[in-house]
């Protein structure tokens, strides 16, 4: 049978969002350093390389871990898959592990890469201030996620135009990081959100936990909100009567 092993898929989805974190999180406390050493401020051209590199991640895990893992990377999409009948239930708890411990190992390589000024200077922590209430907070990340997801759906619909997954993907992210960034940082991941924050705690880092179920539950919700409505929009009278066995990768949904 050509199919990878549950193991293989746990180890794609932890390589995945490691991946995801050291490249793209990775990129603020990088810019942030080179922009302290140059005297220089931090400015638009700077969100949109912070945007570019995560969508070219994005794009990159697509292709190459796709194919194992259905490459979720982000336990909103792992949810929304689970919620419409994509995904068995069974696995989400294992997925989100392996995403979790993923963002955390993604985030130490942030230090072991960059040193702990890294932490020093937040690892790209998402986070959001005094001057921005929960609310707020919480409706940008919805907002946010419910666009990284709906497009998710979108592309790996049956009727969608085939070879162009990883790309759409990986754009759609960078175009929810623009709007979304300046309120939270636009983590639009609970794993993201998770996994650097557990890293700056260690390292001693200043960080507020009590912003930490603003994001998940946003983002979450977002996810669930946004594969049940993509089936409202999108599906036909054969997509409602055909079997919903799930599947480890979905091919379609």
């Amino acid at each position: 049978m050509d199919e990878n092993t549950r193991w293989q898929k746990l180890a794609s989805e932890f390589l995945g969002t490691a991946f995801l974190v050291f490249v793209g999180v990775g990129s603020v406390p990088a810019l942030l350093l080179v922009n302290e050493a140059n005297g220089s401020t931090f400015s638009g051209s700077d969100l949109g390389i912070i945007s570019l590199a995560f969508a070219s991640i994005v794009i990159v895990t697509v292709y190459v871990f796709g194919y194992i893992s259905g490459n979720h990377i982000n336990p909103a999409v792992t949810l929304g898959l689970a919620a419409t009948g994509k995904f068995p239930w069974s696995e989400v708890p294992s997925y989100v592990a392996a995403q979790v411990a993923g963002a955390v190992a993604g985030a130490f390589t942030i230090v072991g890469v960059l040193g702990t000024a890294a932490s020093d200077i937040g690892l790209g922590v998402a986070s959001y201030g005094d001057s921005i209430p929960w609310y707020q907070a919480f409706f940008a990340e919805f907002i946010g996620t419910f666009l990284l997801v709906f497009g998710v759906f979108g592309v790996i619909y049956r009727k969608a135009a085939p070879g162009w997954a990883g790309l759409a993907i990986g754009m759609v992210v960078f175009a929810a990081i623009i709007p979304v960034a300046p309120t939270t940082g636009a983590s639009i991941n609970p794993a993201r959100t998770t996994g650097p924050m557990i890293v700056q705690q260690i390292m001693g880092g200043e960080l507020d936990w009590a912003q930490w179920p603003v994001y998940v539950i946003a983002e979450l919700a977002a996810g669930v909100a946004a594969a049940v409505l993509f089936g409202f929009i999108a599906h036909t009278a054969q997509d409602n009567t055909k079997s919903s066995a799930p599947a480890a990768v979905p091919a379609e949904v």
